[in-house]
Parts: structure tokens; C-alpha cells; sequence
């Protein structure tokens, strides 16, 4: 009977393994055009409010809002390999401190949370979105999971990705954002239900200053991660 136990959850973990694998080579190349988080809001609304959303490729999504979520959210994307062990380090001794809790997850992390899981916190989440992250790093290039990130992160309240964002807060397509546009919906993303892009408040304007000048001390961004190069 232990022995029919082991072959059956082994058999389970296997087609996991194997459906996983075949889900996160298909969407290199689909686009993703819902989420978990999205009929999860749906529901939340009691179904009143449809969400916003509409895929665009990453060459139809200005150069200022990429730069702007890299600068807010993950500066050594381009060059980690789906984890910042370094702000884990500090981020797991803030809050060994007693301090507010922080949290480290990297671009390649809240994509593969987005898309492939749900926003509740628990350890059973935290483990599959180390292996979804370890996936999509394996399998798509850094423009693919970019891409996924910002056709798929809330950016207001149920408005997901940046066409749809770009739209919603300034009339306008996701190409044409300007510098200080794209500064104001990336200081929104830590709570896009809350905070809003435009008109923007005291707090907002004071994270858009601080991205903007991220933005010039970053310099161009290459998305292209070159040999062991690392980010100081």
C-alpha cells in the first residue's frame, strides 16, 4: 500500500514537473492575456467591475516607463538570474529587527507570482514562485519576461499592464510616455489600488523624483546581460 502511495504522488509530481515546463515554453512566444490576480479582482468586485487590460509587444512600450519599473523595482535585473541574494540578506535582517517588514522579490519573481500563481502569501506560494522564476529565467531571455511584467503588473485599480495603464491615467499609448509619465506609474506599483499616477499626491511626487534621478544614474538600458557582468 506505501509503496502504491509513493508511485501514485511520485506519478502526480512528474506531470507537474512535465506541464509546468510545457506551460512556461508556451508563453515565450503567447501573450498572456489573463492572470490569476485578474479573476481574482474580478471576484473581489463581486463581477461589477471588468478588469482593463491589452497586450502590446515590448517595442510598443516606451523606453522611459521600462527604465522607470527596472529603477523602482529591480535595478540588477538585467544582471541576476531571478534573485537578489543581496537584498534578500537585508531584507531578512530588517526584519529579524523587528523593523517594518520588506520584502526582495526581483522583476523575474512578481512576474512568475502574476502569472503563473496567487497573490496570498503562504510557504506553499513562495516555494513554486522560486520554481516558476527558475523556469522563466531558464527559459525566456530578460525582453520576455519584461515583456510578461509589464503586460501583466496591476497598475491601478483593476487596470493591468501599461497599455492599458498609460490609457487609463494619462490618455495616451504605453509608446508615447514621457520620462515624468513613466516615473508616476512606476511609483504607484508598490499599491496601484491605493496611490494614483495622476493627479499624483505629495507622496507619489516625492517616489517619481527619486525614480526620475534613478533613471539618469542608471543610463541607457540594455537589456542584454553580458557574460558575468554584475551590477554594483
Amino acid at each position: 500500500m506505501i509503496k502504491r502511495i509513493f508511485k501514485f504522488f511520485g506519478k502526480i509530481l512528474l506531470w507537474f514537473f512535465a506541464m509546468s515546463i510545457i506551460w512556461v515554453a508556451l508563453l515565450k512566444f503567447i501573450p498572456v492575456y489573463i492572470t490569476p490576480l485578474m479573476v481574482i479582482r474580478y471576484f473581489e468586485n463581486n463581477e461589477q467591475n471588468k478588469w482593463t487590460h491589452k497586450w502590446v509587444p515590448l517595442k510598443d512600450i516606451s523606453k522611459n516607463l521600462q527604465l522607470a519599473v527596472i529603477c523602482s523595482e529591480d535595478q540588477k535585473f538585467v544582471y541576476h538570474n531571478g534573485f537578489d541574494t543581496k537584498a534578500i540578506e537585508k531584507a531578512y535582517e530588517a526584519n529579524q529587527k523587528g523593523k517594518k517588514l520588506r520584502g526582495a522579490s526581483t522583476i523575474s519573481q512578481q512576474t512568475a507570482k502574476n502569472v503563473f500563481l496567487w497573490p496570498q502569501r503562504s510557504w506553499t506560494r513562495k516555494g513554486l514562485e522560486v520554481y516558476f522564476t527558475f523556469l522563466i529565467e531558464l527559459i525566456w531571455d530578460k525582453e520576455r519576461i519584461l515583456e510578461v511584467y509589464l503586460n501583466s503588473i496591476e497598475m491601478g485599480d483593476s487596470v493591468y499592464g501599461a497599455s492599458a495603464a498609460s490609457m487609463y491615467w494619462f490618455g495616451k499609448s504605453a509608446a508615447t510616455l514621457s520620462i515624468d509619465e513613466a516615473a508616476a506609474i512606476a511609483a504607484i506599483l508598490p499599491n496601484p489600488r491605493r496611490y494614483r499616477a495622476n493627479p499624483s499626491s505629495p507622496y507619489v511626487q516625492r517616489q517619481k523624483a527619486w525614480i526620475r534621478q534613478q533613471m539618469y544614474y542608471y543610463g541607457p538600458l540594455i537589456l542584454t546581460k553580458t557574460s558575468t557582468e554584475t551590477k554594483k
